[in-house]
């Protein structure tokens, strides 16, 4: 998780430092000698307060990098995690071999993942969809900002607004079991609405995947982030409800259990 309660209290500052200066890193090393003015003082003051009251680093500064790009946040929409990545870019390996590509990222909060991808693949067709309208408009301010105005943000219920098919559907879905997320730091900070999974943890993914039968186009493909201690558990729900398709278990750099891959193959790609 992009938690930033385990760098060190001199990195921190400095992060916090150059963000109520605003200025590079690099000008603050340089100039020792600068004086705060009484309310850069006060700024940076109030900035360690809520750092030290467990508040993470990103909502902090107001923004955060992901895949490459700047991200602005509020408590409104999760953190981007750096494990999120991989799954942009196995949609980046699916995609990338189309013409031309329909894509939609469910759960799309600060629209990292619909953002990244549309800026990699200017031709592809890409919806957003969240059921708060106060994470898309985060997200659509990240799009004006990233100069990708024309992703279509839309407030909805998983798939239930689309009778259309699509070549690659993206999903970061709330994937915590309650009673595990209420014993986590990150569920007094990040919107609960993007990570309760339910009791078990997989309520939503389990209505995604009955959702996402008739929305994927031949060869098409559904990318699903898990929860480590999932992984199994949703693999076997994803083969039960796409029998005929190719069904990955993707682990990420630490090994541990992070992605289900589903391809549904045509009989001419057999």
């Amino acid at each position: 998780m992009a938690q930033a309660d385990c760098e060190a209290p001199g990195q921190i500052s400095l992060v916090l430092l150059q963000h109520v200066l605003k200025q590079s890193k690099s000008w603050v090393l340089s100039h020792s000698e600068y004086r705060l003015t009484p309310q850069e003082h006060e700024a940076l003051q109030e900035s360690l307060d809520h750092f030290l009251k467990g508040v993470p680093l990103p909502y902090i500064l107001g923004y955060w990098e992901f895949f490459g790009r700047t991200f602005q946040l509020t408590p409104d929409v999760l953190i981007p995690r750096p494990e999120t990545e991989m799954l942009v870019e196995f949609a980046l390996q699916h995609a990338q071999g189309l013409h031309s590509c329909r894509i939609i990222d469910i759960g799309t909060g600060s629209g990292c993942i619909a953002i990244s991808l549309a800026a990699e693949l200017p031709e592809a067709t890409v919806f957003g969809v969240d059921l708060s309208m106060a994470a898309l408009r985060i997200a659509q301010k990240n799009a004006r900002y990233h100069n990708l105005p024309h992703i279509h943000f839309i407030q909805a219920d998983l798939l239930s607004s689309f009778s259309t098919q699509f070549d690659l559907i993206c999903a970061n879905l709330p994937y915590i079991p309650t009673r595990t997320l209420d014993a986590l730091p990150v569920s007094r900070w990040e919107p609960r609405l993007a990570l309760d999974g339910g009791q078990s943890g997989m309520e939503t993914i389990r209505r995604l995947l009955v959702q996402a039968k008739t929305r994927m186009a031949p060869n098409s493909v559904l990318l699903l982030e898990v929860e480590s201690t999932l992984g199994a558990s949703t693999l076997a729900s994803a083969q039960e409800v796409f029998p005929n398709a190719y069904h990955q278990l993707v682990p990420d750099l630490t090994g541990l259990d992070r992605m289900i891959k589903i391809q549904l193959i045509s009989d001419d790609h057999l």
